[in-house]
């Protein structure tokens, strides 16, 4: 009997001790507390295995005495043996934090620890959820080295230098997509974006040759993890709004400088009889826009195959009365593995846009309503037309809601891309990989345009009937046009551990061909009939064969590359980087020139790594850094084929009753001509400190562009010629930094910011004297690219006594209320000569940083950025074409002796007062609380009987509050590399609030 007792027991105890019980809990990053989804969690030895969904939690069936693993890509496992727990919370380490991450590079992937230069990762998390069509917007602030300039308008592609303007012929970077070379990523979903790489130093982007001075940004789409099948859907709806209004005159304040105006120009008083409103013009062109973004994705893994499909449909209303962005997204990866060694995919992604009609398609909408005069009313109510405005500015500038309400929708604008590539890769011999890519980007653009007869309403006209019709004759207009580009790599790539040592080699050859092709027809209903205001009728086979007008170009451009780069490492202490380019290209071809080499060399010792400081526990990794080497820059857009000039007509000759043309080059090029080239170098540190809850990482940059091309004047009435006769310098630092801290078992604060000072100046320009000049901005020797050129304002002239005293103005005549310039050149005159540097439209510096603060399933995240030292030119009201209504600034103005020494007379008639000066400029520096999010995930309990995997919430508010010192709508204004920070009545940057969600089930 007792035997059989201890029989039983023993029995018992086997089935408590190795009985199935349930198992679940979440799994965390271990300093940022974000959860973790895709997580493995295996039973050891076992058949059984799970992973944790996309709020990080999981449930297993397991024995007490079991041990479960957790792992994940970029962290470090973790085993822990169940016992009695049936909630089990893990905290992973992330490896990244000791620089084991895996990044991707120019043509492959590496450890961030082996790299030995500067590479941000963006995760697409960061940009999957903001109210932004082009995900470039939303990083806006958050990377060391990148200025982002974004413009409010839907679709518009945001302005963007990394590490500044390196060229006068251009300054965008080169964006990669799933492999495939890109120049812009509009056609992108954010919603599908699994990372993105900003390649900034010569050792990651020399492997790009001729396109990587001006950096490169790498994007990945999402593929599918390891697991179940799972499908996501996420919705964002919302408004923007302008909400920092430019300070105009009213009615009451028009009238009293526009009187003063006119009695000061000795002009009889104007007639408001016909002209006596209060009209609001900006309140009658803005609206509170809509936009909504939608998402769904579906995802799926076997052992052998990994699918990914996500469809997106947007739509963004602007903040123009009946303008609209629509944008349909399709993407597409997968990954078929048809042996343990061979594998190939597809990636893909289409899109479809139907564009807002352009602001400056008929009259520039914004810049007319901040000009347009108060007084007038909007609309005639008797007759339905838009009131005319008066007649001092009625020729130049039209009643903006013509254009806002009457000719918004008389363009059918279209865009279509199609950009993916196919891929066969096979492991061989061990270490070796190879890998054949055929990769393609189709573009087609088409647009229809109608051009209606416009009638308004005019009050001078005499008699009963005031119907002035604008425009005599209908018109349409079409345009096509057609992008394709090939691409294949071909690329073999090795990889050892050996001992001590770790090498990564990768060579092979690539081949890139694009071509354009446009064509352009207009046709004008002549003296028939008009064109009917119907999209039925809008093709140019209509309307007056004798008025029909064409045009057209084509270009094409094919590059043939080899290329070559290793990464080693000693001991995962010792680094050594090495890569190779050689570009050879079509557009310099016929005189031999179209091969040039560039590289580059990076080195890096991780000093934490040394015996000397492995006991301690301050720093977890320390590694300095460096590299050097020469990249390229082809821009040439002004000069598709550089050795091949465009003939010009010139003098026509006669030969009998005929004449013949006479056609000759436009310049004469330089036989040596050759793409740009940038020597390039960095030098910093990377730290992570105390448990890695700290991050610093500072970094010093220079890069010199040499062979600038440039067209060059020609001598004693030669043509001019095309030659590389320029240098740029730019250098700054770069620092960036982060810090966790729990403050309790579930509550983290995470702070991050980043700093950038940029340094921009031209070393040399043709020869001495020579300047570029485009429009108001300037580039010359000694100076930054695109400065503003003018003369200083000193005050105001109080008095013809103050007048006399001064230096004399050569340049107007000059009285009481003008502005006083400064005697640069201190010969006693005011002339050309004293014109010099009056604002540098390029920052002194930029930063931003972020506040996080997560608490439980509750997280409050705070993006915050600004810009100092750089200056906006204030263009809109500054010319002299016409009388425009005044900013509240200049009721301030000088109107008698001691009244001002800021703002002159109103007074048009007046010149001196309208020369391009520092008047005019305006301080740039602002500070921006560029995001503010809050989001709730649901507990999993509580959605377990929906079948729904996780839920989140979210409110958004973007563009919340900006401090600036400018009197425009935005501080940040773009441009091209050599104009750019004019103020010409640039479209607002909103605010922008919404309501989100993301459920996956």
């Amino acid at each position: 009997m007792k035997k059989l007792s201890t029989l039983f027991l023993l029995f018992l105890t086997a089935s408590i001790g190795y009985g199935q019980i349930t198992v679940s809990g979440v799994i965390k990053d271990s300093q940022s507390l974000i959860v973790l989804p895709g997580v493995t969690v295996n039973v050891k030895g076992k058949n059984l295995t799970t992973q944790t969904d996309v709020t990080g939690q999981f449930t297993i069936e397991a024995a007490p005495t079991d041990e479960l693993e957790f792992s994940f890509i970029g962290y470090t496992p973790q085993t822990i043996t169940i016992g009695d727990q049936t909630t089990i919370d893990v905290f992973l380490d992330d490896e990244s934090r000791a620089l084991d991450e895996v990044v991707v590079i120019g043509y492959g992937t590496a450890r961030k620890r082996d790299l030995t230069g500067s590479i941000e990762t963006v995760k697409g998390s960061v940009v999957a959820d903001k109210p932004n069509a082009n995900p470039i917007a939303s990083i806006q602030g958050k990377v060391a080295g990148v200025q982002i300039v974004n413009s409010g308008r839907p679709g518009q592609e945001p302005d963007i230098r990394i590490r500044g303007t390196n060229s006068i012929n251009g300054f965008k970077p080169l964006y990669v997509v799933d492999g495939v070379l890109n120049d812009n990523i509009n056609f992108l979903n954010p919603a599908d974006i699994e990372s993105m790489e900003i390649l900034k130093d010569p050792s990651s982007l020399a492997i790009f040759g001729v396109r990587g001075a001006n950096g490169v940004i790498i994007v990945t789409t999402k593929t599918a993890k390891a697991g179940q099948l799972n499908f996501n859907f996420n919705s964002t709806i919302g408004f923007k709004s302008v909400t920092d209004r430019m300070k105009l005159t009213d009615a009451a304040g028009f009238k009293m400088l526009y009187d003063e105006q006119l009695a000061n120009q000795g002009n009889p008083a104007f007639n408001y009889a016909n002209y006596n409103a209060d009209t609001d013009w900006q309140d009658e062109i803005f609206q509170n826009g809509i936009l909504n973004y939608n998402n769904l994705s579906v995802s799926g893994a076997t052992e052998k195959n990994k699918f990914y499909m996500g469809l997106g449909y947007m739509i963004d209303e602007g903040i123009i009365k009946n303008e609209k962005l629509n944008k349909i997204t399709l993407t597409l990866n997968d990954q078929l593995s048809i042996t343990d060694n061979f594998r190939v995919g597809i990636n893909f992604s289409g899109y479809h846009s139907k564009l807002p009609q352009n602001d400056a398609f008929y009259n520039p909408i914004v810049a007319s309503a901040v000009r347009a005069a108060p007084i007038s009313p909007a609309l005639d109510d008797a007759s339905n037309l838009y009131y005319q405005l008066p007649d001092f500015q009625r020729a130049q500038i039209r009643n903006p809601l013509v254009s806002v309400n009457d000719l918004y929708d008389n363009a059918i604008l279209d865009e279509y891309r199609a950009v993916g590539n196919t891929f066969a890769e096979v492991d061989f011999l061990k270490n070796f990989t190879f890998r054949g890519s055929f990769l393609f980007d189709y573009g087609f653009n088409q647009g229809r345009t109608y051009e209606p007869l416009i009638r308004m309403y005019n009050p001078d006209i005499a008699g009963t009937d005031k119907t002035d019709l604008i425009t005599t004759t209908t018109a349409v207009s079409q345009y096509q046009n057609v992008h394709k580009k090939i691409q294949t790599d071909w690329l073999l790539t090795y990889k050892n551990t050996f001992g001590d040592h770790d090498l990564t080699a990768t060579a092979g050859w690539t081949s890139y061909y694009l071509r354009f092709e446009d064509v352009t027809s207009r046709r004008t209903q002549g003296n028939g009939d008009p064109i009917p205001d119907d999209p039925r009728f809008w093709y140019t086979n209509i309307g007056a064969t004798s008025a029909m007008q064409g045009g057209g170009s084509a270009w094409d451009n094919a590059t043939l590359s080899l290329l070559a780069r290793a990464i080693y490492s000693y001991k995962g202490k010792y680094l050594l980087n090495g890569s190779f380019r050689r570009d050879g290209n079509s557009a310099f071809h016929k005189y031999g020139n179209e091969w040039q080499n560039f590289g580059a060399i990076g080195a890096g010792w991780v000093i934490s790594e040394e015996d000397f400081l492995q006991d301690q526990s301050f720093i977890n990794n320390l590694k300095i850094k460096g590299s050097w080497g020469v990249l390229g820059i082809q821009n040439t857009a002004d000069y598709r084929y550089p050795l091949y000039p465009l003939l010009t007509a010139q003098n026509s000759a006669v030969f009998g009753d005929d004449i013949y043309p006479a056609l000759e080059p436009s310049y004469i090029p330089d036989r040596n001509l050759t793409w740009e080239r940038v020597t390039s170098w960095e030098a910093g540190f990377e730290l992570a400190a105390l448990s890695n809850r700290l991050t610093l990482n500072a970094v010093y940059y220079d890069k010199h562009t040499d062979g600038i091309i440039v067209l060059r004047p020609g001598l004693l009435g030669t043509k001019p010629g095309l030659s590389n006769a320029g240098e740029v310098r730019n250098n700054g630092l770069e620092l960036s930094s982060s810090w966790s801290q729990p403050l309790g078992e579930e509550l983290l604060l995470n702070i991050s910011g980043n700093l950038t000072t940029m340094n921009n100046k031209v070393i040399s320009l043709v020869e001495e004297g020579y300047q570029i000049t485009d429009g108001i901005s300037r580039t010359t020797t000694g100076y930054p690219i695109g400065y503003f050129y003018g003369y200083k304002m000193e005050g105001i002239y109080q008095n013809a006594a103050e007048i006399t005293a001064s230096p004399t103005n050569t340049l107007n005549t000059v009285r009481p209320g003008d502005i006083k310039y400064v005697d640069v050149n201190g010969d006693g005159e005011i002339t050309t000569a004293d014109r010099t540097l009056i604002g540098n439209p390029t920052p002194d510096f930029t930063y931003g940083f972020t506040l996080n603060l997560a608490y439980k399933n509750l997280d409050i995240s705070t993006d915050f950025m600004g810009v100092v030292g750089n200056d906006i030119f204030r263009n809109w009201n500054r010319g002299s074409f016409t009388q425009f209504n005044f900013l509240e600034d200049q009721l301030g103005r000088w109107y008698d002796e001691g009244t001002s020494n800021t703002e002159p007379i109103i007074d048009r008639t007046r010149d001196n007062n309208r020369l391009v000066s520092d008047y005019w400029i305006e301080k740039g520096t602002f500070f921006r609380l560029r995001n503010l999010q809050i989001g709730y995930n649901f507990p999993t309990d509580m959605l377990q009987n929906a079948r729904i995997k996780s839920l989140r919430v979210f409110l958004n508010a973007q563009n919340v509050f900006t401090a600036k010192q400018t009197t425009g709508y935005t501080p940040e204004i773009g441009g091209s590399a050599t104009s750019f920070g004019l103020d010409n009545g640039t479209y607002p940057v909103p605010s922008i609030y919404t309501f989100g969600v993301n459920l996956n089930f």
